[in-house]
């Protein structure tokens, strides 16, 4: 929640809001905020979706008309709704400070709470400014790969890893993805995405003590001769030749 005048670059939407809002942020799509005054309050809550979970009777958060990939994000506030959802913010920073056993349980509640408060307002269609889609997707892709790095463990490898996997994740058919981002860039998407991987691969073999099928399991590769194929053809040398130089 924020009061203030800025922008908010959402999916391929320009959101500009003046006053006070509410915004639902879903880490799957690239978004960034661009302030127009130097003065701007606000009070946010970042949580996951395994947190609401034992109280989520829905399908997936991501499913909610909040958090929807293709929805309308943010909800202008009345001065009465704004201190409602003031006063459950600052709830939930209260009860973070205690030591009662069951405080989660009760963040869950506040966050449940402004929620279904929210899912009562109608979403701020008349804020959407349309922009040139082909060079907003393009810049999308490139964020949402971007996010998909560093990686940090082993175990949790890179789950995007196609242009097929970026058009699911920004609701758009690959090839209006890969058009728009050859239009804008002048490089295939399978380009940017090769790229970003052999730039982490390199990172990761000359920075970490993993071996080479754990490096090449957590950028997606299934089998380690997948990875010294694909890093043999971008680099002309082998992931062992490369470590050791």
């Amino acid at each position: 929640m924020s009061t203030g005048h800025l922008i908010i670059h959402y999916a391929d939407r320009r959101i500009e809001v003046n006053g006070t809002s509410l915004f639902f942020a879903n880490p799957i799509v690239p978004y960034s905020v661009e302030r127009l005054t130097d003065h701007q309050t606000g009070l946010a809550c970042v949580f996951t979706e395994d947190f609401l979970k034992p109280t989520d009777r829905s399908a997936s958060l991501q499913q909610s008309p909040l958090f929807k990939i293709g929805g309308t994000p943010v909800f202008a506030l009345t001065d009465d709704q704004a201190a409602t959802m003031t006063a459950l913010f600052q709830k939930m920073l209260a009860e973070q400070a205690t030591d009662y056993p069951f405080k989660g349980e009760l963040i869950r509640t506040y966050i449940n709470l402004i929620i279904h408060e929210t899912l009562k307002l109608q979403p701020s269609n008349d804020l959407v400014r349309p922009q040139n889609a082909s060079s907003r997707i393009a810049s999308l892709f490139l964020e949402l790969l971007e996010r998909q790095f560093p990686i940090e463990n082993p175990n949790h490898p890179l789950t995007l890893r196609t242009a097929h996997d970026y058009a699911l994740q920004l609701s758009i058919h690959v090839n209006h993805l890969n058009r728009s981002v050859k239009e804008h860039t002048g490089r295939p998407t399978t380009a940017h995405i090769a790229d970003r991987v052999i730039s982490e691969a390199k990172a990761l073999l000359q920075f970490t003590d993993w071996s080479i099928s754990e490096i090449g399991y957590a950028l997606g590769f299934d089998y380690p001769t997948h990875f010294n194929n694909f890093f043999k053809k971008m680099t002309a040398t082998t992931p062992k030749a490369f470590r050791s130089q």
